[in-house]
């Protein structure tokens, strides 16, 4: 008989030290974080998201200028805009006599400022009087004059003052004869001018413009005002603008989701834990809440609420998509809660006492919560696209309020002289919508459990 001891036998060794450290245990939640920062587009969103929150709420306390303040010295500027101004005298009328001399046909009286454009030229061959016309591009042959801004019936006024929003740049002025009928003939004539930036001492004192404890004089050159993203047609910093449109818009965008799915859960989940006939009639009310066309609530809210024209209508379109857009989530949690309630830890739970208030709240919404949160991120900018649609058509926010459709919907009227009015909030909305769309695939994926990988 062989006898064996403790010495005869290798300890056996622990599933750690054969096959390495195992991975520590992630609940759900630190499981789903784990996996969507795994995930770059989702990650990017996120700080998107994060990014656009600071934009709004932080923004105006760092770039403290009033939305609607109107700098008139600047006017529908694009951003990076040439900030340098000449300083002249205050205005002064003219009565039409030509500072230069020396030159013939149509001229300059002045240099040409911003203060003002004074013109002068001779009386057109066969002319019975003449039409001025204001142009940014040169007269080609189909001779498109531009603007006709003055208009003279005889041969004896020859000058003319142009005070009519000149902005620093390129013009294009043209004289063109009229005849007895008032009615322009092929002949004349037509001058390029380069217009200055200028302003005042008073109008730069009254703006903060002058340094502290400079002596300025005529000649000097001052920086107006700075705008990072220029300014709007009325001479409003966009950068402001953009900030407290992204108030309303988000506000929209996130407070109006945010109520309807709340009440979307609460509402599915009760038709989907009483089920039987309670339940087919609650699914059937939300079918015909599915059926109600939007638009026109929105116009009845509008009535209703007594907005009329012209006013802003955002507690109406909050009040619209509330009511008319839970239907979808009432139906996806429903459909969780169906589920959920034949799983056996809900018949333990129910052997045991627990009321349907605390079966409800405790162990079958946490259990939805994936769902309502990829719904909810879905949600945010189908509101959004909708706020600037109704707000591009006039039916929701209009002006002076800003908000992002409202301002695409100002900033179409001048896409050609003035681009960045259109560009800017048209971008934040495009990036906002991806944005939160990316989030919720990526929250889909991750809070997903089908989709997890069990290495």
């Amino acid at each position: 008989m062989i006898e064996l001891t403790r010495n005869d036998f290798d300890p056996i060794k622990s599933k750690a030290e054969t096959q390495g450290e195992l991975r520590p245990s992630l609940s759900y939640w630190q499981d789903a974080w784990r996996r969507l920062k795994a995930n770059k587009r989702a990650l990017v969103s996120l700080y998107l998201v994060i990014f656009l929150l600071l934009f709004a709420i932080v923004g105006p306390w760092v770039w403290r200028v009033d939305p609607a303040l109107q700098d008139l010295d600047q006017v529908g500027q694009a951003p990076g805009v040439d900030r340098r101004a000449v300083i002249i005298d205050e205005y002064a009328p003219w009565d039409g006599e030509s500072a230069i001399s020396g030159f013939s046909g149509l001229r300059l009286s002045a240099a040409a400022t911003t203060q003002a454009v004074r013109l002068n030229w001779d009386v057109l061959e066969g002319a019975n009087g003449h039409r001025v016309y204001r142009n940014l591009f040169p007269v080609g042959p189909e001779l498109a004059f531009g603007i006709p801004i003055a208009e003279f019936f005889d041969n004896e006024t020859l000058f003319f003052e142009d005070r009519l929003d000149v902005q620093p740049g390129t013009y294009f002025y043209s004289i063109v004869a009229l005849d007895l009928q008032s009615k322009i003939t092929s002949t004349y004539e037509s001058i390029t001018v380069s217009v200055t930036r200028v302003t005042t001492l008073a109008e730069a004192i009254e703006n903060k413009l002058v340094p502290e404890g400079a002596f300025l004089q005529s000649g000097d050159e001052i920086l107006l005002a700075l705008h990072p993203l220029g300014t709007d047609y009325l001479g409003r910093d966009m950068l402001a603008r953009l900030m407290a449109g992204a108030q309303v818009s988000l506000f929209i965008g996130i407070g109006a989701p945010f109520l309807f799915v709340l009440f979307g859960v609460t509402f599915g989940s009760i038709a989907g834990y009483i089920g039987g006939r309670a339940d087919q009639i609650m699914m059937r009310f939300a079918d015909f809440v599915v059926a109600l066309p939007f638009l026109l609530f929105m116009i009845l809210f509008k009535i209703s609420f007594g907005i009329g024209p012209g006013e802003s209508g955002v507690f109406p379109m909050l009040v619209a998509l509330v009511i008319l857009m839970w239907p979808a989530t009432a139906r996806l949690v429903r459909g969780q809660i169906l589920q959920i309630r034949e799983q056996g830890y809900i018949a333990a739970s129910q052997l045991l006492g627990a009321r349907p208030g605390y079966l409800i709240l405790r162990h079958m919404l946490p259990n939805t919560m994936g769902v309502v949160l990829v719904t909810l991120t879905f949600a945010i900018p189908s509101a959004i696209f909708t706020e600037a649609f109704l707000s591009f058509i006039g039916m929701g926010v209009v002006p002076p309020t800003p908000s992002w459709g409202s301002m695409s919907n100002e900033g179409i009227k001048y896409m050609l002289i003035s681009p960045h009015e259109l560009i800017f909030p048209a971008l934040l909305i495009s990036i906002t919508v991806l944005a939160f769309n990316l989030l919720g695939d990526g929250l889909r994926d991750a809070l997903d459990s089908r989709m997890r990988n069990f290495e």
